[in-house]
């Protein structure tokens, strides 16, 4: 395999990787914390509100963890492209 074939396959294995890691996350605080938690989280309060933790979860937590994963995911693609060398680069 070329220099550039296994640059292709390194940087499509941490990609793929990322991915995974991060899908895995999302996949636990949506159908665990939200659904197959849910009785149990419902035990304790959300602080400073009166909402159970397994509804807020359900309800709201779930989006919030998967924005937050986004922007987790935009930032280490970028370091991810930088360091295989196939960053845009900014012409403004």
């Amino acid at each position: 395999m070329t220099e550039s074939g296994t640059n292709r396959a390194g940087y499509f294995r941490a990609n793929l990787a990322w991915i995974v890691g991060l899908l895995t996350i999302w996949a636990f605080v949506s159908f665990g914390c939200g659904i197959i938690l849910a009785p149990w989280l419902n035990n304790w309060m959300l602080p400073g509100t009166q909402y159970p933790l397994g509804f807020w979860f359900a309800q709201q937590g779930s989006i919030y963890v998967f924005v937050l994963l986004i922007l987790v995911y935009v930032i280490a693609m970028n370091r991810l492209d930088r360091s295989y060398g196939v960053a845009e680069e900014d012409d403004a």
